[in-house]
């Protein structure tokens, strides 16, 4: 079904992709939109039809094309991205309409085949390897300062801490132990934008701690494999007065009997000792912190 203005932009879930088409009236006040302002996913993909003589933008993209998330839950796959609309200003000074972001999300079922080609008699019927190879729901929180429910704010005064807690369910997996392997703040959705800030990398190494003025750390002991928590100083990019940081981390596990080493850490800088040390495992483990050189 076309997009009107009235629906401004129409998604089509198929099979491998997703197809969207947006309306250039996206306000429904008779302006139309450059097509060049309009971009989808954290990839900033553009539209694969368009032109100045038409009312409609297409994008085309594959399911995991254009920097789109995947959630699972108990009976649904659900695939998510972001339509962007970012004004450029005609005469470099001013711009007349706002930017805006529209969330796209396209569910498949989980138990079921969502895929039409045919199945050899040998192979695992898709739906049974969907089940026992993708159980893995990860999680990253806000919680309260008593780390007992998730904050219902997000917004932070600077002094103030952010607590922060990454969680795995397995559904029935092997017991796993999680790691948060890198944490980058930027101030787009887009993780490779720039400014961007390390709060955690090398694999584990939560490098904000070590900076004079603050006391960014994980937390230790754990509370169960599954689960770590950190502690981040409140901050802002110096020279920007915007407001909204984004915070995106790379979360890993490993089976909970592998004993942690120096690519499945977590470490903190510890200022009294002036030494890093791991949430569990031995303390060679974090010496790839001090030096940079980690696997």
């Amino acid at each position: 079904q076309a997009a009107a203005p009235l629906h401004p932009v129409a998604v089509q879930c198929q099979e491998a992709q997703m197809v969207v088409t947006v309306h250039r009236d996206l306000f429904g006040t008779g302006r139309l939109v450059r097509a060049a302002d309009l971009t989808l996913g954290s990839a900033s993909c553009l539209p694969v039809t368009w032109s100045s003589s038409e009312s409609t933008v297409t994008f085309v993209a594959g399911l995991h094309e254009c920097g789109s998330t995947l959630q699972m839950t108990p009976d649904s796959l659900i695939y998510k991205v972001i339509l962007s609309y970012k004004p450029t200003p005609g005469n470099m000074v001013i711009v007349r309409t706002n930017p805006a972001v529209v969330p796209i999300e396209c569910h498949y079922p989980r138990k079921s085949n969502v895929s039409s080609n045919a199945v050899r008699p040998t192979w695992a019927p898709f739906h049974s390897t969907l089940s026992t190879e993708e159980q893995l729901m990860f999680s990253l929180r806000l919680m309260n300062d008593d780390w007992s429910t998730e904050r219902l704010s997000n917004s932070f005064l600077l002094g103030e801490s952010l607590h922060l807690q990454a969680d795995v369910a397995s559904e029935g997996h092997v017991p796993l132990r999680l790691f948060v392997d890198d944490c980058v703040a930027t101030l787009s959705s887009n993780r490779n934008s720039s400014p961007q800030y390390a709060l955690i990398n090398l694999s584990g190494c939560l490098v904000d701690g070590r900076s004079d003025d603050t006391t960014s750390v994980f937390i230790s002991p754990r509370l169960r494999p599954e689960t770590l928590q950190f502690v981040v100083d409140a901050f802002k990019f110096a020279g920007d007065d915007r407001n909204l940081i984004y915070i995106t981390c790379h979360l890993k596990v490993i089976p909970a009997d592998q004993a942690p080493d120096p690519l499945h850490k977590a470490c903190s800088f510890n200022k009294a000792s002036g030494l890093w040390a791991p949430v569990e495992g031995t303390g060679d483990i974090c010496s790839c912190c001090e030096t940079g050189n980690c696997p």
